[in-house]
């Protein structure tokens, strides 16, 4: 099948993204964007293109603020007394720069506006929370890996039919010591009732990615 790959950088959208693009069809294609952990960037998830269903836009966008060459974060990020701190004006700019960002991809790939899904990893998993669940009238559903629910965000998510609407994944390693495990935990009692449509997995794993987790969220899209 005829497909293209893409590292673009930016100049006409808000956010430098590498993209993944199938063969054209008569159909409108879904997107799928996946955002990335503090410290990485847009190569990181873009690896997990071929493990993700068939049909799809997939996008792996470059968090705005640089760290070092080749190191990107959506937020800084220092811990005090063992919590962790964030640059919260950061962490809102990419909120909105997200949400204008994805308007853009729709827009310029002519994308299925009735399937897209936005995701990510640890940060990148906060922000698909952050972004999702504050314009959830944008997106079909949201997947969370080994992540956390920002307690900035919380005032910002209005509970009410179209959050009732938003699919939600979750999904984090039992053995994970960077974002441990109680942080799911909390994260899936507060929003349960908010968003009925919640799957939620833990695998035997550490502060990473796995391929049975990977195939699970590939089943969670398909089912839409």
């Amino acid at each position: 099948m005829e497909h293209k790959i893409e590292t673009l950088k930016g100049e006409e959208l808000m956010l430098s993204y590498k993209i993944y693009e199938p063969a054209k069809t008569a159909q409108k294609h879904g997107l799928i964007l996946l955002l990335h952990g503090i410290g990485s960037n847009e190569d990181d998830l873009f690896q997990l293109k071929d493990s993700l269903p068939e049909g799809y836009i997939i996008v792996s966008a470059r968090a705005p603020y640089m760290l070092s060459p080749g190191r990107y974060t959506w937020f800084e990020l220092a811990h005090h007394l063992g919590k962790p701190l964030i640059n919260a004006e950061q962490a809102e700019k990419s909120r909105l720069v997200l949400n204008t960002f994805i308007s853009q991809l729709i827009e310029r790939y002519s994308i299925d506006q009735n399937n897209v899904y936005v995701g990510g990893f640890s940060q990148g998993g906060i922000m698909s929370y952050s972004v999702g669940l504050t314009f959830p009238q944008k997106l079909t559903g949201i997947f969370i890996l080994s992540s956390r629910l920002l307690p900035e965000v919380k005032p910002l998510i209005k509970a009410g039919p179209l959050l009732q609407k938003l699919r939600i994944f979750i999904a984090h390693g039992t053995r994970d010591t960077i974002l441990p495990l109680h942080y799911a935990h909390e994260a899936s009692a507060y929003l349960r009732e908010m968003l009925p449509l919640m799957e939620y997995h833990e695998y035997d794993m550490e502060h990473r990615t796995g391929k049975e987790e990977v195939a699970d969220l590939k089943s969670w899209i398909e089912k839409k």
